[in-house]
């Protein structure tokens, strides 16, 4: 079996987490090898929206003005058209994010393989070796863990200081550190994919609602193009499956509640494939174990419904780096505080999810009747105003008591 030369840090996974701690651990001196199965990264249709807390953190890893440079496109309003409620209504009111977020900046958008492309070369400049095609990769856990994997026919063996699981949530690295995933049912499902050509929308206005038998989302990206997501009921998940899906997708968002009908979005040109996945939770309460963590999409990832993976993620960065960057000490032990935090984190985020999730995901008479019951109560409520604003300004920032499970079940009852 040959072997390379050892680093202090093995990342498995060069996706948005992986390259954004590789970046920040190779910029302060530490050798740092990437492993990444992909010879070229796909767009999964997901982590495209940086809400404004996440943009805090990506300023504290200092990786702002490098998305910025890249082309990465903030937004300043959001409007929620509904086919329940008068668009002037709606358009009254708008919500500028500029005067609700410390900063004034609002959320950021770029597309997610660009992203991984650019944290990847961002890792390399730093000083990171990057492997790709990598197949067979194995960790086992110990004070000094151990990584094997093959790379163009060959075996390699490593003995890293530490070993980052960040292969996204289909990886097989979590299972193998021996951590605990968990999860909810899904609610729902969740679909996504990439225009082009939107050039009638205003790129600096997003928007989420509901319209018949379905909860809508439009992320602009500038220069015409957009994400959009569409979640619909279980019983739905052929709806926007088959050849003729990404035509299919764009024409549902011909939407009365829309303006002009959402001709700006629906005679978009479809840039994507169409994806479906399930809008549930999972979560590892301990991710972390001797010459092991995870983190990112690897730790357990937040239902998409309010698109908190990449805040998530940069969160999971900043806490770990400010823990290996202030102490030799990278044992279990040392690591705990970033494990207790994410816990609390993610636990909050769930909540946080939950409200949308049910809100504007169930069509029926009762779904309709509590949509608008619900509606009166925002920046009423302490609770559900609390639940909203957790995914803007952060989950860390709204009081503890918002995230009460048993109250959240008697609002929605």
């Amino acid at each position: 079996m040959s072997s390379i030369e050892t680093p202090d840090i093995v990342v498995i996974g060069g996706g948005i987490a992986g390259g954004a701690f590789s970046t920040v651990m190779a910029r302060a001196g530490h050798s740092v090898l990437m492993l990444e199965i992909t010879e070229q990264h796909r767009d999964v249709v997901r982590g495209e929206w940086l809400a404004p807390w996440g943009v805090v953190e990506a300023q504290r890893l200092g990786l702002y003005d490098l998305y910025r440079s890249h082309g990465a496109h903030h937004l300043k309003r959001h409007i929620s058209y509904d086919d329940d409620i008068d668009r002037a209504e709606a358009e009254a009111k708008a919500m500028a994010f500029e005067a609700l977020v410390p900063g004034g900046l609002g959320p950021l958008t770029i597309g997610h393989p660009r992203l991984c492309g650019i944290l990847d070369d961002a890792a390399v400049a730093a000083g990171a070796r990057f492997v790709r095609g990598v197949r067979k990769t194995h960790v086992t856990p110990g004070v000094r863990p151990t990584v094997t994997f093959e790379h163009h026919g060959v075996a390699h063996e490593i003995k890293p200081r530490l070993v980052v699981a960040a292969d996204g949530r289909h990886g097989k690295t979590v299972q193998q550190m021996g951590f605990k995933v968990e999860s909810d049912p899904p609610h729902h499902w969740f679909s996504g994919m990439l225009v082009e050509n939107a050039h009638g929308w205003p790129d600096d206005l997003q928007s989420i609602g509901v319209a018949g038998d379905v909860n809508y989302f439009i992320f602009p990206q500038g220069d015409g193009k957009a994400r959009l997501y569409q979640g619909v009921a279980l019983d739905q998940k052929a709806r926007f499956m088959g050849e003729d899906a990404p035509q299919r997708f764009v024409e549902g968002f011909r939407l009365d509640c829309l303006p002009d009908n959402g001709a700006a979005i629906s005679e978009a040109k479809p840039a994507s494939h169409c994806f479906v996945y399930p809008n549930n939770d999972t979560w590892i309460d301990l991710p972390v174990g001797p010459g092991v963590v995870a983190i990112g999409d690897a730790a357990g990832h937040n239902d998409p419904t309010i698109g908190q993976g990449l805040s998530v993620s940069h969160r999971d960065v900043r806490v770990l780096t400010d823990i290996l960057n202030a102490s030799l000490d990278w044992s279990p032990a040392a690591l705990q505080p970033y494990a207790d935090e994410r816990r609390e984190r993610l636990r909050r985020l769930r909540l946080a999810a939950r409200l949308p999730a049910v809100r504007d995901c169930e069509f029926d008479a009762a779904g309709r009747a509590r949509r608008e019951r619900l509606r009166g109560k925002f920046m009423i409520d302490p609770m559900i105003t609390g639940l909203a604003l957790a995914t803007i300004i952060g989950p860390e920032t709204v009081p503890a008591e918002v995230f009460d499970a048993r109250a959240l079940d008697a609002a929605l009852a």
